[in-house]
């Protein structure tokens, strides 16, 4: 799921550096980008528990 967060994050720098960057896209990818590091934080967080 790193992978998937850190290719989350270079779509959203290549999309805001595009001279007019599509906002819907850019709303999605973020909202993707925060699930993702939502799941990792969860089971970062049960790791700790066991």
């Amino acid at each position: 799921m790193t992978r998937l967060h850190w290719k989350l994050e270079e779509e959203i720098r290549r999309e805001l550096k595009r001279r007019f960057p599509d906002s819907l896209r850019l709303l999605r990818l973020k909202k993707v980008r925060l699930q993702v590091k939502d799941r990792l934080h969860g089971h970062m967080l049960q790791e700790r528990r066991v």
